[in-house]
């Protein structure tokens, strides 16, 4: 099946018959995906390298209006790929490109950020100290080591409040369509790459369009 491949950073892939392959930058913007993307026609899109890449070329599909129309299959250059751990990706460079070019296409949830950001992996606040809300339901008043975010197959994403006690960590899980925070300016984290600020308020939520994502059996 043919394919366009877009390698990020320092990702490689194996090139095979009826793929075409483009060595990008890692985190790659419009400048870089926007005309590649205009090539595609019907071909599957395999992203290579990390999770912040990937979310990097979705938020591309997001904002030229493509996530409806293109099946995305991704070969991770992280073994501990949140996505891939999520998903069921393989993490073998080999056997994670045969499923993105062989595997059935599965729509999977899109996490969106009141920045303009995607979340395809896990996204990370704190430490924190705030009142934060998933849904209707309140999940942290007061303090926590982190609040951690991923997104969740039935709901849309999945929120675990962190914290650490005498007794040791504590996990609180809730989840749902949305979460929103107010704190004290914090750091987040969104699929490895830190903010550029620290924020005292976020949003992540579940965008309209899931994200085509190639994870069925090759």
């Amino acid at each position: 099946m043919d394919a366009l491949a877009l390698c990020c950073g320092n990702a490689e892939i194996t090139e095979g018959e009826g793929v075409e392959t483009h060595r990008i930058g890692e985190r790659p913007g419009k400048a870089e995906v926007d005309q590649l993307l205009e090539t595609l026609g019907d071909r599957r899109l395999v992203v290579a390298g990390t999770d912040a890449d990937l979310a990097a070329v979705v938020l591309r599909l997001l904002r030229t209006e493509r996530l409806q129309e293109v099946a995305v299959g991704y070969v991770t250059s992280d073994r501990n790929s949140a996505v891939a751990e999520l998903w069921g990706l393989p993490t073998e460079p080999g056997a994670a490109l045969r499923r993105a070019l062989r595997g059935e296409v599965d729509k999977v949830p899109l996490v969106r950020d009141d920045v303009g950001g995607v979340l395809v992996g896990r996204g990370r606040i704190g430490p924190v100290r705030g009142v934060a809300y998933c849904d209707d339901a309140k999940v942290l008043r007061g303090q926590a080591s982190a609040l951690e975010v991923v997104p969740h197959h039935a709901l849309g994403l999945e929120v675990t409040v962190l914290r650490r006690g005498l007794l040791g960590r504590r996990r609180a899980v809730t989840t749902g369509r949305a979460v929103q925070i107010g704190c004290l300016p914090t750091l987040v984290w969104k699929d490895g790459v830190p903010h550029e600020r620290q924020p005292d308020k976020w949003i992540w939520y579940r965008h309209t369009e899931d994200l085509r994502l190639i994870r069925g059996l090759d």
